[in-house]
């Protein structure tokens, strides 16, 4: 495969994906077709996620020709989501050791798939189109487990690793950057709440596998939850915390 000099990764993502996608159809003739579909046969990364993701959510009474035409049209109205998508996908590259190339997990990491099917969602929330938008939040968390309500609001350069069980609640605000490990919640304190009640997790904070936070705290820019953490407080910009209820420890 050949070395890329180009200095703009982001610029390269697309390109390594068409051949890293053709190596993998003259190499693994179980995956030709899949690659050649939903790849090689594409113009960009949305048409390929529209591709993608549509043959993957389909169902018996929601075509995939009809989703089809609905992540083509919000992907036509809203241009802004191929650099969402590209930088979705550095940031698992660039933070998940496991990844080497980003064909990897634009095919096969669930926590990708989620994020992108929310992305579109939430643009059809925005249009009024609250049904539809609910539909691929269900069809998502009952296929792969993750569950983003469509009115949350999340940032560029976001990773879900893993992803299993990862829980986004409606009021929600993930900013730039921030990476999510699997079985993370952020919910609201109580089932009764209304209004803002979900967590504002500020940008480049690290959320540790199977922390939950609750309320509409704040978790400060860089901020560290580790893992299993209860966090009911207001985490600042930097600190690192620890433990349930969770409270700041010097390392983590």
């Amino acid at each position: 495969m050949m070395k890329h000099a180009h200095s703009d990764p982001i610029k390269d993502i697309w390109p390594r994906i068409l051949e890293e996608a053709q190596a993998v159809k003259d190499k693994e003739p179980a995956l030709a077709a899949f690659v050649q579909e939903n790849i090689l046969l594409e113009d960009g990364i949305l048409s390929a996620l529209a591709q993608m993701l549509s043959s993957k959510l389909a169902t018996a009474e929601v075509s995939r020709a009809a989703l089809h035409t609905t992540f083509k049209t919000i992907y036509k109205a809203a241009p802004e989501l191929e650099k969402s998508a590209l930088l979705d996908l550095l940031s698992t590259m660039n933070n998940d050791p496991a990844v080497h190339d980003p064909l990897t997990p634009f095919l096969f990491f669930k926590g990708y798939h989620a994020l992108e099917t929310y992305r579109v969602a939430h643009k059809l929330w925005q249009e009024g189109r609250k049904h539809l938008a609910l539909h691929l939040q269900n069809r998502v968390s009952e296929l792969i487990g993750v569950d983003i309500h469509p009115a949350a609001n999340i940032g560029n350069g976001i990773m879900f690793d893993h992803a299993t069980g990862i829980v986004v609640g409606e009021t929600a605000t993930i900013e730039d950057d921030v990476l999510i490990w699997h079985g993370v919640t952020l919910g609201s304190k109580s089932p009764h709440a209304t209004g803002d009640r979900h967590p504002k997790i500020r940008k480049s904070a690290r959320i540790g596998a199977n922390a939950t936070i609750l309320g509409p705290v704040e978790i400060g820019e860089n901020a560290r939850v580790a893992a299993g953490s209860m966090v009911l407080e207001d985490v600042p910009a930097g600190a690192k915390v620890a433990g349930v209820p969770a409270k700041p420890v010097k390392q983590i």
